[in-house]
């Protein structure tokens, strides 16, 4: 009989780990949001939260866990952000060390700039985790969209999310 159930919960790991790895979350197509929120990490977050910004599709970026040591002109020359997008578009937030102060530090700015539509930009691995912690911590009336990077992430990489994210669903705001 324990056998049985320990086989049933590692057939159910395991379809799970494949429905996570083999169906990624997708890039989403151009809707105007009042925000666009990207927390720091792998390549092409920043790139495409500026991108939207420089279209118009959004009206400022929140960069969220930015290392405290980055200067604001050091930022916008390494992602060649022009001053007048910097000055009037772009917040650098340096309060976030992990995906759930993230999700905290994003909360607080669209509180205190009054967002009500927001556009969640990270890598495709990451957009699970980071969307759920965002969805706990942002009211109810805050639209989300969700507009993943794709990547090229390793098996290992794809399996240590997946258990990340199964702790944050499981358990939520302990552990992230």
């Amino acid at each position: 009989m324990i056998w049985r159930i320990g086989l049933l919960a590692l057939l159910a790991w395991l379809l799970g780990f494949v429905w996570f790895a083999g169906w990624l979350p997708e890039p989403a197509p151009m809707e105007r949001t009042d925000a666009v929120i990207v927390p720091t990490g792998s390549a092409g977050r920043i790139g495409r939260g500026l991108e939207v910004v420089q279209t118009d599709s959004a009206d400022t970026l929140l960069v969220t866990g930015v290392d405290p040591e980055v200067k604001p002109a050091e930022f916008a020359e390494e992602f060649k952000v022009p001053d007048k997008v910097m000055e009037c578009c772009v917040t650098l937030g340096f309060a976030a060390t992990d995906t759930r102060g993230n999700a905290q530090e994003t909360r607080e700015w669209t509180e205190a700039n009054g967002v009500k539509s927001l556009r969640l930009v990270t890598s495709d691995w990451h957009m699970r985790r980071a969307a759920a912690e965002l969805r706990r911590e942002l009211p109810g009336d805050v639209k989300l969209i969700e507009d993943a990077v794709r990547s090229e992430p390793s098996f290992w990489m794809l399996f240590v999310e997946y258990h990340k994210w199964l702790v944050s669903r499981s358990v939520g705001p302990l552990f992230s």
